[in-house]
Formats: C-alpha cells, structure tokens, sequence
C-alpha cells in the first residue's frame, strides 16, 4: 500500500517538476530528461523516503542535485589541460574577443609573463585560467589546497605589477 501512495504522489507532482526543472534548463526537450531522471531516481529510493514529510521538497531537491551534479559534469567534461612539457596547446593564437591590436597584444604580453613564470606558478595559473577549480587542481597537482591559491594568487598579482603600466 505504501509503493501506490508513493506513485499517486509521485504523478501528482510531475506538472509542478516540469515546470521546476524547465526553469532550470530553459529547454524542453532537457526539462523533460530531468524529470525523466529526478523520477526514476525517485522510485530507485523509494525506501528512503519517509512517510509523513514533504513529499514534494524531497522531489525538489532531488531534481535540484541531479541538474547541479549534470551541469558540474558537463562544466568538467569541457575543460581542457595541456599536458605537453612546453604547453604547446595553451600556447596556440585563440580567438581572443578584442577586435583591435591593442587587445592581442595585451594577450601576448600576458602569455609571456605567465609563460616565463617558474612551472610550478605556470601550471596551477594556466589551469585555473581553463576553468579547474582550486580543489582540483589541488588534487591534480597532488599539492595542498592553500599552495594551489597562493600560486595562482602571485601569478595574478605579478601579471598586474608588470601590466599595470601597460595602458
């Protein structure tokens, strides 16, 4: 009896989710997966849920830490780190946004400050550039997490002493 009391309320919350989860996404099609997934989720810990508490909160927050570990995912899956010894990718003309000369030279500078820079300053400052996060890179570099910050810190601040003149 408990399993179709968990079902009825699981289906009468599924408009409100839908809503909920295209808030999150702004697409349909990817709202429509997250309630897919948020429900199945949901029957598979059917017996943790307890009776007699906010059915509907649980189904929030379930739906919430599934769109948070998938975007978390998606943001992990596009990083890229260039592990060649001379930094050969990171080192590549990008496209850099600026539409004057000015501004690709500005990116030139900055490249050869950060690239003369000692490894072990480059790295962990080239790394957070592409979007890791201090505690990974922290785990990549198998440093702890207060020498990862404090590198990147002195490399930003030697970037601004040696621009700062620049303009």
């Amino acid at each position: 009896m408990k399993s179709l009391s968990f079902r009825k309320d699981l289906i009468g919350v599924q408009d409100e989710l839908l809503r909920f989860a295209y808030k999150l996404t702004s697409n349909y099609e990817e709202a429509n997966d997250l309630l897919q997934e948020t429900a199945l989720k949901a029957l598979d810990n059917e017996d943790k849920y307890m009776p007699d508490t906010n059915f509907k909160g649980w189904m929030y927050t379930i739906m919430r830490n599934i769109f948070i570990n998938n975007y978390r995912k998606v943001v992990r899956d596009q990083t890229f780190v260039d592990q060649t010894e001379n930094l050969y990718h990171l080192n590549l003309p990008q496209d850099s946004g600026f539409e004057s000369t000015e501004g690709s030279y500005d990116l030139k500078e900055m490249r050869k400050i950060v690239n003369a820079l000692p490894k072990e300053y480059r790295v962990p400052f080239s790394m957070h550039v592409s979007g890791f996060k201090y505690r990974e890179i922290a785990e990549k570099l198998n440093l702890p997490l207060g020498t990862v910050k404090s590198r990147i810190f002195f490399t930003r601040q030697k970037l601004q002493e040696e621009l700062k003149d620049f303009r």
